[in-house]
């Protein structure tokens, strides 16, 4: 995921992370209950909805939260 996807990793950081401005952004963990990324250095952690069940439900999960309207602000 970090080699292939860096502007999905920054576009969580955002959205989910509140981080306004991240520069390096990394996925260091992935579980059923949520992800962690390393942004600039320090660790974040951003839950999931549900508890995820598998490999197919992550990808769908991921791709979902990327395709969500950001809050307004």
């Amino acid at each position: 995921m970090n080699a292939e996807h860096p502007k999905a990793l920054i576009e969580y950081a955002k959205r989910y992370g509140g981080i306004i401005q991240p520069r390096q952004v990394k996925m260091t963990d992935l579980n059923p209950k949520a992800m962690k990324l390393e942004v600039d250095g320090e660790t974040i952690q951003i839950p999931f909805d549900h508890i995820l069940i598998d490999r197919s439900d992550a990808h769908k999960t991921l791709i979902a939260m990327l395709n969500e309207e950001p809050e307004e602000t």
